[in-house]
């Protein structure tokens, strides 16, 4: 039987090594209940959570990304307050802080579709529909993942970015949504291995700081709708 409901945490603002630990932790009680039904032909049903945080300073490096996609060294890391991990999602580098959603959902997608490019299309799609509430126009970009405006001219900006891991088909990471962030750090590296295309914000789109309980308030409405999920 499916299970569909999604135990939703909102961490706050917290360390990016204390927040990866925990959702390693989350993951592999989730894989290895998967396991356990497998090898004993139960079905106890798998945990399935959506967690909402913030991260101070911090660049991450995907399995596929380049090092030297990061332009900062040691010094450089120290100076502008920021730590720096290697980390086992796909994707390249990316930036989190203060003023990004940043949302990990750790999902069995054997409760929903096992699918994983699908997978990706629906988190864009309930972005792309938080926007829209904002009148911000996002889509896609063809042969990148993420959310992106004016996606078909030289003006494509990033608003969103994506890196999952997928393992006996439960997520973990998730994706980077810059509502009021700090866009200067992004000069620090090049996003997403991308060197010819910017990264926005919604409040720079907008002109003002938007409030990001709200944000993370329709995104979790439009992410229940989309993945036909109970938030519990």
């Amino acid at each position: 039987m499916k299970n569909k409901k999604v135990i939703f945490q909102d961490w706050g603002l917290l360390d990016y090594q204390q927040a990866w630990d925990r959702q390693e932790q989350v993951f592999l009680e989730a894989v290895q209940t998967k396991t356990q039904n497998r090898n004993k032909n139960t079905d106890y049903p798998v945990k399935n959570h959506l967690i909402f945080v913030e991260h101070p300073h911090v660049y991450t490096l995907g399995k596929s990304g380049k090092p030297e996609n990061l332009l900062l060294d040691e010094a450089g890391l120290k100076e502008k307050s920021a730590s720096y991990y290697k980390i086992n999602r796909g994707g390249d580098i990316t930036y989190h802080g203060p003023g990004q959603l940043v949302g990990y959902p750790i999902l069995d997608l054997d409760n929903f579709f096992t699918d994983i490019h699908l997978y990706l299309r629906t988190l864009e799609e309930a972005v792309i529909f938080t926007l829209a509430d904002y009148g911000i126009k996002g889509g896609r970009y063809e042969g990148y993942t993420g959310v992106w405006l004016d996606a078909d001219n030289e003006r494509a900006r990033k608003i969103c970015a994506m890196g999952v891991r997928c393992s006996r088909w439960v997520t973990m990471h998730g994706l980077a949504f810059n509502v009021n962030t700090d866009l200067t750090y992004f000069n620090n590296i090049v996003p997403c291995g991308i060197d010819d295309k910017d990264v926005t914000s919604m409040e720079r789109e907008l002109g003002y700081k938007v409030d990001t309980d709200e944000v993370k308030q329709k995104l979790k409405i439009h992410m229940a709708e989309l993945f036909e999920m109970e938030i519990v």
